[in-house]
């Protein structure tokens, strides 16, 4: 009954950027009204959700025909560790992997900007984790453009045309052929007010045991907060497509956000029908025979 209430007042597609959508993030709230009344009633909200994605996960690890794969992007401290930590505390690790994307090395500039993030891509029956990803190509490095200076791309291909839409539609192809190869793929935004972001340093200065989570580059980043905006505007509308959605996940409220990726991630395994391997005829034979042997063995 429980997780019947909390699908019953979720509407998924109020979070939804739907394909060729122009994105105005100011009219997405980054706070909502909460959808539990206590903290106990969410525990055990968010408790249903993670017992119904492990027992869902297990039979898609057994089912091994899709692959999973899950990014979440945001700024910094919108909560995507916690994020990631409580709605996937129940999934077993042998069929999850997260994968965190920093700096590239100098192997990774190397290669083209989606190679690295290939590499990392879940196998079939496996949900993959991007904790930032191949989207910070279109975010940061917009942002800081100077970047692409150290990335060697030739000159020739920087000057004719918009280098942004030619990222775009490469991560567009990406995803397409990800999906018809079998790979579902859920994109969130944690979409953070910038007063509660400032909120949030404050505290990481103010805890001892948050200190290493704050340094002096969060706020120097800050400062381009209107510009940030903007390039994941114009990010959240070239490439929300129908087998690749975004979501603009309110992040002010975390237990609120984490209700809400659970919910968004249930329903979308819920479409795939995974299912355990049906037992055949041979195969009962052959498990009743090894019954037989073990059996005998007393």
């Amino acid at each position: 009954m429980l997780e019947a209430a909390l699908h019953m007042d979720i509407n998924h597609n109020d979070y939804l950027v739907r394909e060729g959508q122009k994105v105005d993030l100011d009219r997405f709230p980054a706070l909502e009204s909460p959808r539990y009344s206590s903290k106990s009633e969410y525990r055990e909200k968010l408790e249903a959700q993670v017992r119904k994605l492990s027992d869902i996960q297990e039979a898609h690890y057994a089912d091994n025909r899709y692959a999973v794969l899950l990014i979440f992007q945001a700024m910094d401290a919108a909560g995507k560790d916690s994020m990631i930590r409580h709605v996937m505390s129940g999934i077993n690790p042998q069929g999850c992997q997260v994968f965190s994307f920093k700096h590239p090395s100098p192997e990774e500039l190397d290669h083209d900007f989606l190679w690295r993030s290939n590499c990392s891509l879940p196998e079939r029956g496996r949900i993959g984790i991007f904790n930032r990803s191949y989207y910070e190509e279109v975010l940061i490095v917009r942002v800081h453009p100077e970047i692409l200076r150290h990335q060697r791309i030739p000159e020739a291909h920087l000057r004719n045309g918009d280098v942004w839409k030619e990222r775009y539609r490469s991560i567009n192809d990406l995803e397409r052929h990800l999906y018809r190869n079998g790979t579902r793929i859920l994109k969130f935004f944690l979409h953070l007010s910038k007063e509660e972001q400032r909120r949030r340093f404050l505290e990481r200065i103010d805890k001892p045991e948050k200190n290493w989570k704050f340094s002096k580059a969060d706020i120097d980043e800050r400062k381009y907060w209107d510009d940030y905006m903007n390039a994941y505007e114009h990010c959240l509308e070239a490439t929300s497509t129908a087998h690749a959605p975004w979501y603009v996940i309110p992040a002010d409220d975390r237990k609120n956000a984490r209700l809400l990726v659970s919910s968004i991630i249930l329903d979308m395994f819920s479409s795939l029908d995974v299912r355990f391997p049906e037992t055949g005829e041979e195969r009962k034979r052959e498990l009743q025979e090894c019954r037989r042997l073990l059996e005998g063995e007393d």
